[in-house]
């Protein structure tokens, strides 16, 4: 870990500021988890009353999709993971190459999901008067499934930013006095990956054999 950590007000010494910082960012967090916490109990909800009904709607995910956006994520976190670890060692060529990688996997996460949701509106599986399927559990279900990962797609859309920002700085000046600004941008990042595995068997896999 660098000694010369860049100080920002309004703490007083580098020790104080290496707790603040991912303190801080927990106690966001925590407040995403309440969040998503309320749109997984819609769908434990529904789940429970629809029966049947509600699986049948889940059959029609793209499964396919899902899977090949989950392993971009995965990859995606994983370049994170390893370039706070990096800048924590000062490896800065390999900073740089993950932090890319991290932006450039993020950004197809988003492609890939956009062409998901054309082939859902193609369809017909957005909730209301021409909704494929029968209305109630099913609909529920697809209710569900553009909330939440409508949601999801914007907090990755700003992680994605996050990160292109820590990029900014590694061109404008000396990103490798910031570790305590990357180990944030990485938490947030991570608990948007987290969202999406916990997403993932909801989406895509309930009521598959």
């Amino acid at each position: 870990m660098a000694d010369d950590l860049l100080l920002h007000e309004p703490f007083e010494n580098p020790a104080r500021q290496r707790v603040a910082v991912p303190f801080g960012m927990w106690a966001f967090l925590t407040t995403e988890i309440l969040f998503f916490a309320g749109i997984f109990l819609f769908y434990a909800h529904s789940r429970w009353n629809g029966g049947q009904a509600f699986l049948e709607g889940a059959k029609e995910s793209a499964f396919w999709y899902g899977t090949i956006n989950t392993a971009i994520l995965m990859t995606s976190s994983l370049a994170m993971a390893i370039a706070e670890r990096a800048n924590r060692l000062s490896v800065m060529p390999l900073v740089r190459a993950m932090l890319w990688l991290t932006i450039l996997l993020g950004t197809v996460f988003l492609v890939v999901k956009g062409l998901e949701y054309h082939k859902d509106v193609s369809e017909h599986l957005v909730p209301g008067p021409h909704f494929k399927l029968e209305h109630g559990p099913a609909e529920q279900f697809w209710a569900f499934y553009w909330t939440a990962t409508g949601v999801h797609a914007v907090h990755l859309t700003i992680g994605i930013g996050a990160v292109m920002r820590l990029a900014w700085i590694d061109w404008r000046s000396d990103l490798s006095r910031r570790d305590t600004l990357i180990e944030a941008t990485a938490l947030y990042l991570h608990l948007v990956d987290i969202i999406w595995l916990t997403l993932y068997p909801l989406l895509y896999l309930a009521g598959r054999q």
